[in-house]
């Protein structure tokens, strides 16, 4: 199959995926590499739901006929020279759309493919079978304390909104719904709340800080469940299965940008913060020419007025270097609700 019926076909066809086939490029009929072929993984929508994808020669292809750039893909196939950039997106799912659009800006710029898959485990991290991540603080910082050098800090994002100060930092918001009689974080004692998940520090680790700063532990709440995300969280909160819970301002802001109502259906009982804002980092997968690269380009990526505008989608005004030290009041309270000695902070 050559690359002009290839077009034809996703005309007719829009799921129509390439799947171990002989691809003609240039007059010349070779076998790919299976790997550079297809990749299959759980790709999740901004809304969180789940659908099967592949990845076409690193490219994810939803819907072929919206493929950018097929001649390229095709080149990649039987180019064994040619490496994709592999982005993974370890948060919320709102987020997926702006990191993937991210992921090809960065790719574009340094004349490779790249591609963003969800990050399902830190084991992805761990085995380093992506290159680049989109990660929450406090599994960044206790996968250092786990293997220093692991991975490498390569830029966070600057926020839009005045409360952010132009500063890569955010927060945690205290969530209630807008007809509850609760005005303040004590007084949520013997109310239910909801987790995101354990390995969240706005979602999980400040409140528990929170709590024992308060001379408190989670049993001052009267039922504590995880949500398995912010957006679950908030889902639960509007629906009223639980009374609150603990937010990424990020997440937070991004779902009210896209349903305005939501801001008419919640209040902010309590804020914790400001912390250092969840980082982009490389794992030892990418050689050091090349993350320097990315990094230059994610802080690059503000200087162009259409990459503004796509940023601005997804909350974010710019990227910025961050440095490891940003991440020490972080490592200071998981020592204290860990109840460990205070940690020695190890090079990135």
């Amino acid at each position: 199959m050559n690359v002009r019926d290839t077009h034809a076909a996703a005309r007719r066809q829009p799921g129509f995926v390439l799947h171990q086939l002989a691809i003609g490029f240039r007059s010349r009929l070779q076998k790919p590499d299976a790997l550079a072929v297809e990749r299959i993984f759980n790709y999740r929508a901004d809304d969180g739901r789940v659908t099967s994808q592949r990845v076409f020669c690193g490219v994810c292809q939803k819907w072929l006929a919206g493929a950018r750039n097929l001649h390229y893909l095709c080149d990649t196939a039987v180019n064994s020279n040619v490496r994709t950039l592999v982005f993974a997106n370890f948060l919320a799912p709102n987020m997926t759309s702006t990191y993937t659009d991210v992921a090809e800006q960065v790719g574009r710029r340094l004349g490779v493919p790249a591609t963003l898959v969800e990050g399902i485990s830190v084991e992805q991290l761990r085995q380093a079978s992506v290159d680049v991540a989109f990660l929450c603080g406090l599994p960044y910082v206790r996968l250092l304390q786990e293997q220093p050098g692991m991975l490498r800090l390569l830029a966070a994002p600057v926020l839009h909104g005045p409360r952010y100060r132009g500063r890569p930092v955010y927060f945690s918001d205290v969530i209630v719904r807008r007809d509850s009689p609760w005005q303040s974080f004590a007084d949520l004692r013997g109310q239910s709340w909801a987790h995101s998940v354990g390995d969240s520090y706005s979602g999980c680790l400040l409140s528990r800080y929170q709590l024992q700063q308060m001379g408190e532990r989670e049993r001052f709440f009267g039922e504590v469940t995880y949500s398995g995300g912010h957006q679950q969280s908030i889902r639960r909160v509007v629906d009223g299965g639980v009374t609150a819970s603990a937010i990424d301002s990020h997440v937070l802001g991004v779902e009210q940008l896209r349903n305005p109502r939501l801001a008419q259906a919640l209040r902010v009982v309590a804020v914790f913060g400001p912390s250092s804002i969840p980082p982009v980092v490389a794992t030892t997968r990418l050689p050091d020419d090349l993350a320097a690269g990315v990094g230059s380009a994610l802080a690059a990526l503000s200087d162009d007025p259409a990459s503004r505008a796509r940023l601005a989608r997804g909350l974010i005004q710019r990227y910025v270097p961050v440095a490891d030290e940003a991440y020490d009041e972080m490592r200071r309270m998981l020592d204290v609700v860990e109840r460990r000695p205070p940690s020695v902070r190890v090079s990135a």
